[in-house]
């Protein structure tokens, strides 16, 4: 689903991408993990078709992104630091709002499904300005996930939220992944990153450094290597 050979992205003499290779299969969970400034903002920008390559080869569920940008937008469901939604407008009426962007078929019984599974039923008349940073993040997902994409791009998605929140988001992430779909998610946060991902994938300086199945890794001894891979 994802399909990323040689992906080198510069701005002007700063290379952020350094011929990076990734494979995410569908109903692939993989975890990005990275510190700050190692490039995973860029890769799922690249990915989502809001900034162009300058090398390499891109494909998202077969589509070249630099050719295909409205078919991509169409597969994808992304979820970036900003929540995208409309404050002033209520749970319900935001995404019958993208419902209609994405010609979302039978869109009133949808909107429906999407707020049960993230939890958010009983509270879909409450402008989205009075909700909680925990209820946005799941609304956030909702969104994402109204017109069915068969990729899902998160770029850290559990940040700002409490412990309860970021296993009830953990939850419905897992849930996205069962359901075939390929899910890329980045994170500077090891512990949740290990739990998260079915395979794991290093990122430090613009180039993938590691990547390994979750089974594969022992959780002390990962530690200790991502330690000495980025040096934090």
């Amino acid at each position: 689903m994802i399909q990323v050979q040689g992906l080198v992205k510069t701005f002007g003499p700063q290379v952020a991408l350094r011929g990076v290779d990734l494979d995410v299969g569908s109903g692939e969970f993989v975890t990005l993990l990275g510190p700050n400034g190692a490039g995973k903002t860029t890769l799922l920008r690249v990915l989502a078709t809001l900034s162009p390559p300058t090398a390499g080869s891109v494909r998202v569920d077969g589509h070249d992104v630099t050719h295909a940008g409205t078919e991509i937008r169409r597969c994808i469901g992304f979820i970036s630091h900003e929540s995208l939604l409309y404050p002033q407008l209520s749970v319900q009426d935001n995404l019958r709002f993208y419902g209609r962007l994405y010609d979302v078929p039978d869109l009133a019984a949808r909107v429906d499904e999407v707020l049960t599974q993230v939890g958010l039923a009983q509270h879909c008349a409450e402008r989205v300005q009075t909700l909680s940073r925990g209820m946005i993040q799941r609304l956030a997902i909702a969104r994402a996930i109204l017109h069915r994409p068969r990729v899902m791009l998160l770029d850290e998605p559990y940040t700002g939220l409490d412990q309860r929140a970021a296993i009830a988001l953990s939850a419905i992430l897992h849930d996205l992944a069962t359901g075939g779909r390929a899910v890329l998610l980045t994170t500077h946060n090891l512990e949740r990153g290990l739990a998260d991902g079915q395979r794991v994938v290093v990122l430090h300086r613009g180039q993938v450094v590691h990547q390994a199945r979750r089974d594969e890794i022992d959780g002390k001894s990962f530690t200790t290597l991502y330690q000495t891979l980025t040096g934090m």
